[in-house]
């Protein structure tokens, strides 16, 4: 309510998984109709699809696009690889 209050539409919804995911989302698409989110936290390849589709969700952001063990042997080939399988 303070970030709309302040003038903002587009907001982070984290940690999605733990805060109701998409059921939440759904309802807060009611109550906010003029506020987009990015949800992060708890999301990933399989479930990426499922937020897209919601209405108020305007991207997503997960830490399996660039996995922390391919960032940190510098495996850009791998985290490519990745990015473009996710192409949602």
């Amino acid at each position: 309510i303070a970030a709309v209050d302040l003038g903002y539409d587009v907001l982070k919804f984290f940690p999605a998984h733990l805060f109701g995911g998409t059921k939440t989302l759904q309802t807060y698409a009611s109550l906010f109709q003029y506020i987009k989110f990015c949800p992060t936290g708890g999301i990933n390849a399989s479930n990426a699809k499922e937020y897209l589709a919601l209405p108020n969700v305007i991207s997503v952001g997960g830490s399996w696009l660039a996995p922390k063990d391919l960032i940190e042997k510098n495996d850009w080939y791998a985290i490519t690889k990745l990015a473009k399988q996710s192409q949602l």
